[in-house]
């Protein structure tokens, strides 16, 4: 077997009480792409971080090219030939694609001065390189999400780097820009570089990985290659148990409508209608750019309505800000948890109890003791893995996160739970909780939009199926009609009943 270019053994990292790495190992060799697998909180994140710098172990050996190596910072470890591309995206909007690219390592003349045409010329290279269209020279600010996780990776590539670390690459890309990525990553392989690929995307792990490596509770549970196993048996490796059932819908008689929407348009909606029951889960598909977002930010009055009624229980509402909505009874669970959901330097207890503090105020005073209360509850009843209540929320893992976001919403008591894109970056078992709370919600009668990029999630877990096409609602299914061809078909353009015809 060929040596491994890059070699993480028995590493041990604790916080205060919490021992995230407890002897984790990882190998990483040249010519292939190592998945690095785990649920939310199995110390992928932190291990990486050692790697880099970010973090010192307490313990344990990094060996990269045959010598042992202790980098101080990521600035470190990038000069050694050891890229990341973070999940999170380090960017700055207002500064131009190439600035970005190219911060803090700008080509300059021979006076000693940044040459724009070159900075702007490599930068277009490595564009062109990813498919990305833009030009280098536009602001970053004025991409999509997706675009700008291609020129974090395309950033990630200007270091011509030995190994390169992607963490969830393609959570925010469409599909023909995560076949681009893959592309890359075929011609990274051919060049003799080491990749490790971390992804909760089981299907991606067979699609592009060579090796699989798995973690569970920050230790090493094993490593073996893709053709050894299937994703059964990755599932198992990772939670330690089987899932028997992977999307677990129940089976709830609707009872009576609970929101109408009705010719709603706005922020490229157009005249949207549809009718959600309660103890129903009504979900929103179709590709990205279709208005699904738009169309919940426009229920939810975060986004201006142009024309058309909502009613909730029959009544007509009116919700132009989330105060509004949210005195209604609609809560809406952004997809983008740290940008719009969470407060990341606060406490788990004060994100939680953030939206329903007018439910926990008595006499113009938050009761402190029905608010540790509440929130422990929440703890408990998602199974957040927090050392308490009062951890800061930006340390705990992207899961947990969400799990606190949805938690959020649900304190307030809303009669609708709007939730889009639930389990992005959530592992396997995490996504299994979730979905068996909301079938818990669901049979006590909340009403449940889901929207989600993912197609056997929405699948597997509505009732019907709404999907847009370019603002506008193109096809209707109910759950025992819809499969992924027909949910493609009609989110690609394609009239619903054209076969019918």
């Amino acid at each position: 077997m060929t040596q491994p270019i890059l070699q993480l053994s028995q590493v041990v990292k604790t916080f205060p009480g919490v021992r995230a790495l407890d002897e984790a190992s990882l190998n990483v060799y040249p010519g292939e792409v190592m998945a690095l697998l785990g649920e939310n909180g199995a110390g992928k994140s932190t291990l990486m971080k050692v790697l880099t710098g970010i973090y010192h172990a307490d313990s344990g050996d990094v060996n990269y090219q045959g010598e042992p190596v202790s980098f101080k910072g990521p600035r470190d470890s990038q000069h050694a030939g050891i890229s990341i591309i973070h999940q999170e995206l380090n960017l700055i909007p207002e500064l131009t694609i190439a600035e970005n690219i190219f911060l803090g390592r700008e080509f300059t003349n021979r006076f000693g001065k940044i040459d724009w045409n070159k900075m702007a010329e490599e930068a277009d290279k490595l564009l062109a390189r990813l498919n990305v269209k833009a030009r280098s020279t536009v602001p970053l600010g004025s991409l999509s999400l997706g675009e700008q996780q291609m020129v974090e990776i395309a950033k990630a590539l200007s270091f011509e780097s030995q190994v390169i670390i992607m963490d969830e690459p393609t959570d925010a890309l469409t599909d023909t820009e995560t076949a681009s990525l893959f592309a890359v990553i075929n011609e990274l392989r051919a060049q003799g570089c080491g990749i490790v690929y971390i992804s909760h995307r089981l299907k991606e792990i067979f699609e592009i990985c060579d090796r699989i490596t798995v973690l569970r509770d920050g230790k090493f549970i094993g490593e073996c290659p893709v053709s050894d196993t299937d994703e059964d048996g990755l599932i198992e490796m990772m939670v330690g148990r089987k899932l028997a059932e992977q999307y677990p819908r129940s089976d709830v008689t609707p009872d009576g409508i609970s929101l109408e929407v009705e010719n709603v348009s706005g922020h490229g909606v157009e005249a949207v209608s549809f009718q959600l029951h309660r103890s129903e889960i009504l979900g929103i598909s179709g590709l990205m750019g279709a208005g699904r977002t738009e169309l919940m930010k426009i229920i939810y009055g975060a986004m201006p309505r142009e024309a058309g009624t909502i009613r909730l229980d029959g009544k007509v509402i009116n919700p132009v800000s989330p105060q509004d909505a949210l005195a209604n009874g609609i809560v809406y669970i952004s997809e983008d948890r740290k940008g719009e959901g969470l407060v990341l330097g606060l406490s788990v207890k004060d994100n939680m109890s953030l939206s329903a503090l007018d439910k926990l105020t008595h006499w113009g005073k938050i009761q402190p003791r029905d608010e540790v209360m509440a929130v422990d509850d929440f703890i408990r009843l998602f199974n957040i893995k927090t050392p308490s209540r009062d951890q800061i929320i930006g340390n705990l893992s992207g899961g947990n996160q969400q799990k606190v976001a949805i938690a959020k919403g649900l304190m307030t008591k809303p009669k609708v739970l709007i939730l889009d894109e639930p389990t992005r970056g959530v592992d396997v078992g995490a996504k299994k909780e979730i979905y068996q709370l909301i079938n818990q919600f669901k049979a006590e009668g909340m009403s449940i939009i889901l929207v989600s990029s993912e197609m056997p999630e929405v699948l597997g877990m509505s009732d019907r199926t709404l999907v847009m096409h370019e603002g506008r609602v193109c096809g209707e299914f109910d759950a025992k009609d819809a499969n992924q061809e027909t949910l493609l078909a009609c989110a690609v353009g394609k009239d619903a009943n054209e076969d019918a015809a």
